[in-house]
């Protein structure tokens, strides 16, 4: 497959028998040839978990600090007092049985996070063909079913991403936009990182962390060393 200039650019640059430091990985990013759109950077976690057993799964919400650079929109399923307070933290949509009715008409729903109360999930298992297949579904362990809908539609728009390992137990998740500032993606990186440790299931057994890949949306994985990033958690 011929390699675009970008990324030739990046793969000339690392050596590939080298675990670079979170910051060295993020300048060699930053300083290969630009797209011409502000390209995304994305953190691969490989973890040591068997992926086959639902006690191994690793799956939450992390609150990154500097956000992922874009503005996320919030549709919040809450009633009574909870839709009042949802609306006042700035959910982009606040409704139950008549936003249901909604989603179920038009079969879809335009949102980046869905929050919702305990009570309102008791009615909304009708929307899983729905929200499901789009990842929208609310989950306890993502912290999106809570009866504190205020912090969660807060920590939402504050840039709360949600992750879930995939088939091979690797982590896939956006971090920033490759116009941030060095310190800003590494500090993004470490506050994932951290949180993914505390999630590691009781079960797993042997090392956790593996190794960890740093890239941008058209160019090549850098690998990074562990140890520079859990120093910033």
């Amino acid at each position: 497959m011929t390699l675009s200039k970008k990324a030739k650019a990046i793969q000339d640059k690392i050596d590939t028998s080298k675990d670079y430091s979170l910051e060295e990985a993020i300048e060699l990013l930053k300083s290969a040839p630009r797209a011409k759109f502000n390209e995304s950077v994305d953190l691969s976690v490989n973890l040591g978990i068997d992926a086959t057993k639902s006690d191994q799964g690793v799956r939450g919400s992390s609150t990154l600090p500097h956000g992922i650079g874009k503005t996320m929109t919030v549709v919040a399923f809450a009633d009574g007092e909870d839709e009042k307070a949802a609306k006042d933290a700035g959910a982009d949509e606040v409704g139950f049985e008549d936003l249901i009715d909604k989603v179920k008409k038009e079969k879809d729903l335009i949102a980046d996070i869905v929050v919702a109360t305990p009570d309102c999930m008791k009615k909304m298992g009708q929307l899983g063909r729905i929200l499901g297949p789009k990842n929208l579904m609310p989950n306890p362990k993502e912290g999106t079913v809570t009866k504190n809908i205020a912090d969660a539609i807060t920590k939402a728009k504050k840039g709360q991403i949600r992750y879930k390992n995939d088939k091979a137990g690797i982590i896939h998740a956006i971090i920033g936009k490759l116009d941030f500032d060095t310190i800003k993606l590494a500090d993004n990186a470490a506050a994932l990182v951290s949180d993914l440790i505390k999630a590691k299931p009781s079960s797993a057994k042997g090392k956790y962390m593996k190794n960890i890949t740093i890239s941008s949306t058209m160019g090549p994985g850098i690998k990074v060393d562990l140890s520079s990033v859990e120093k910033r958690s």
